[in-house]
């Protein structure tokens, strides 16, 4: 079913035209990835979908009774609360019901049986109890805990105040906030920002199974092919809608570009044909050839004109250069040690890097990726241990703090700043390549977006000559195209490079050489796809290992912790068994005695009967209570092993 179509959507500012005329449609459950150049109008196409923007022309229809909710790039949390305060606020039909019931319960322990109104407040305790179980009520609080556990918030981070918190972790409180809340279509503007690759893969599985609809702009290939079913490509303002995820759309788009092209110049050449017969016939001058050019002229215009593919939008254009040879050992590293306060960072860390190897840092966020990139560099000292760099090494560094650029400079002033030797000329010609253009490279780098800054550093780096290159996380703010411009570089690149990255597109078509420091430093010599081979081999082993553990030494504490978890079950279950028994003989118990004092209160044979019916009620009570208190001592038994 048909959940969101979008007609005939156009955004203009000015004389500007962002989108013209987009038009798609994507069902319930579909997984939608918006791909396109940035400035290409991905965001303001999410925020018509949201609501939060106007649309200059056409419409956005969602299916009746549907939410929709999204997470702006970079959003972050603005808010007062504790941690935990805010994600409670995910749940609010919950923490309605949970405050009703809260005071039916004190209601239902404030009112007599005899009361009139206890009957209704007992009912309605009961049905509102069974809802509360149905909206996940029980498990709400437990989930909030599980989510913030899998972005790197631990119980000892539940009560921090999040105006205390970084902006990176900010931004993954409202994506945690968002994935709480799951709405019937949750859209996602560049979720995978200060995601580590632990909680990067997860991310990925929770949603390829999320039950509703989504929709995703992301410059992650990787994260694309993994979630995505369907791929919105915006080029040139214009929109078109492809099944399959990045890597099906990629060839498919090729294909149609292909074949348009083919029938573009088939029909070319078909014109230039009938038009060399139009000229030779005007050539011979005779009536007769006239009436062939009115002809040949007529078949030119019943033609069906097939359009010229549209060219790529303009892509950087990028070419390291070499500094010259450097020696075999580029760099070697000793037991590097480096702690902050009291958390230790780096512990015994040693490599050689040889010439052309092209390493690849990998580690969850705060593990010491961008401390050891850093030290390496000089920028700080290590605690112990030494790096030091062979002969010959000439270093070029990317930042991905960009703390190098001068935000009150315009961007031609610098580039002038890192090259003064360069000409005017060479500098523009330099910016152009980068997508700076004219009225670019007099704006002020303050006033850059994320990709714009990222692309004036690789520019600045680009220009000097080097042999090393050292990058912390290049991809960073880069859309497709231009991450693909990088990569087509460095593999061009006839030098060495040592980079941290969590984009495994990235890493895939780069690395030769692994550098894993999740849970200390392991140094796998092969390609990513070999690592993560060899990864899964490991995990698999050591899964058989633990399971055989299990069968033996274990295995009586297995059997003995099985059947005290069954014992508990089975006592939990006696006690509601108890609890709901004792609940209906109570009900039938106080409408027995209605009927006594009402309609029965003078039918002596009937009285009779409810006497003995309610003897036996109590009877039957007796025993559960008793029951129930020889089971709740069990339990609390077993529950202290």
């Amino acid at each position: 079913m048909v959940i969101l179509s979008v007609g005939g959507v156009k955004v203009e500012y000015g004389t500007d035209v962002v989108l013209s005329d987009i038009s798609f449609s994507i069902n319930e459950g579909d997984r939608l990835g918006v791909i396109g150049v940035n400035g290409a109008g991905k965001s303001t196409l999410l925020r018509i979908i949201a609501g939060t923007q106007q649309a200059s022309d056409g419409s956005v229809s969602i299916l009746g009774g549907r939410s929709v909710a999204m997470l702006e790039q970079n959003a972050m949390l603005d808010s007062d609360k504790t941690v935990f305060d805010e994600m409670l606020g995910a749940f609010v039909e919950q923490l309605t019901v949970e405050k009703r019931l809260e005071a039916l319960s004190e209601k239902i322990n404030n009112t007599s049986v005899e009361d009139k109104l206890y009957n209704s407040i007992i009912s309605e305790y009961s049905a509102l109890t069974e809802h509360f179980k149905d909206i996940g009520g029980y498990e709400y609080r437990a989930r909030i805990r599980s989510m913030l556990q899998r972005f790197g918030f631990f119980e000892r981070d539940l009560e921090r105040n999040i105006s205390s918190l970084s902006g990176g972790e900010r931004t993954r409180l409202a994506l945690v906030r968002l994935l709480l809340i799951a709405p019937d279509i949750l859209m996602l503007d560049e979720p995978t920002n200060h995601l580590d690759t632990k909680t990067l893969e997860w991310l990925e599985e929770h949603l390829r199974a999320y039950p509703k609809t989504l929709i995703v702009v992301s410059h992650d290939r990787f994260f694309l092919d993994r979630v995505t079913t369907k791929i919105l490509d915006i080029e040139h303002t214009e929109a078109k809608l492809y099944p399959g995820n990045y890597s099906a759309f990629a060839v498919q788009k090729a294909e149609a570009q292909k074949t348009l092209m083919r029938k573009y110049e088939r029909q070319q050449k078909e014109i230039a044909r009938i038009e060399g017969i139009i000229a030779q016939q005007r050539r011979f001058g005779q009536e007769r050839n006239f009436i062939t050019i009115a002809s040949k002229q007529k078949q030119i215009e019943r033609m069906e004109k097939v359009d010229a593919p549209k060219t790529a939008p303009r892509a950087v254009k990028m070419a390291f250069r070499s500094a010259g040879e450097s020696g075999n050992d580029v760099l070697v590293c000793e037991r590097v040690e480096k702690s902050f306060g009291e958390k230790k960072v780096l512990s015994g860390v040693s490599f050689l890097v040889r010439k052309r190897d092209r390493i690849v840092i990998i580690g969850p966020n705060g593990c010491g990726k961008s401390t050891l990139i850093k030290i390496i560099d000089g920028q700080i000292a290590p605690d112990s241990g030494v790096c030091e760099f062979g002969a010959n090494v000439v270093i070029g560094y990317y930042d991905q703090e960009q703390k190098t650029l001068d935000d009150s400079r315009t961007v031609l002033e610098e580039l002038c700043a890192a090259h003064d030797k360069l000409t005017y000329t060479e500098l523009r010609s330099a910016l152009a390549s980068f997508l700076f253009f004219a009225e670019d490279i007099d704006k002020t780098v303050g006033s850059l977006s994320g990709g714009e800054r990222a692309r004036l550093m690789l520019c600045k780096m680009i220009l000097s000559r080097v042999n090393v290159l050292i990058l912390d996380e290049p991809t960073n703010h880069l859309d497709i195209a231009s991450r693909e411009a990088l990569e087509g570089a460095l593999l061009e690149f006839d030098g060495t490079i040592i980079a941290v990255s969590h984009d495994r597109y990235f890493i895939n078509k780069l690395a030769t050489r692994i550098f894993d420091m999740g849970g200390g430093f392991a140094d796998f010599k092969g390609s990513y796809e070999e690592y993560l081979s060899e990864r899964e081999k490991k995990k698999a082993s050591e899964d058989d290992a633990r399971e055989v553990k299990a069968a033996t030494a274990e295995k009586e504490k297995y059997m003995a912790a099985k059947k005290q978890t069954s014992d508990i079950r089975r006592l939990k279950s006696r006690m509601e068994r108890n609890e709901a028994r004792i609940f209906e003989l109570e009900q039938r118990k106080t409408e027995l005695e209605k009927e006594a004092a009402g309609d029965a209160s003078t039918n002596y044979v009937r009285l009779s009967e409810i006497d003995g019916e309610i003897s036996k009620i109590n009877d039957e009570t007796d025993r559960l209570y008793a029951d129930y208190d020889e089971a709740e001592k069990e339990l609390a038994r077993l529950e202290q092993i």
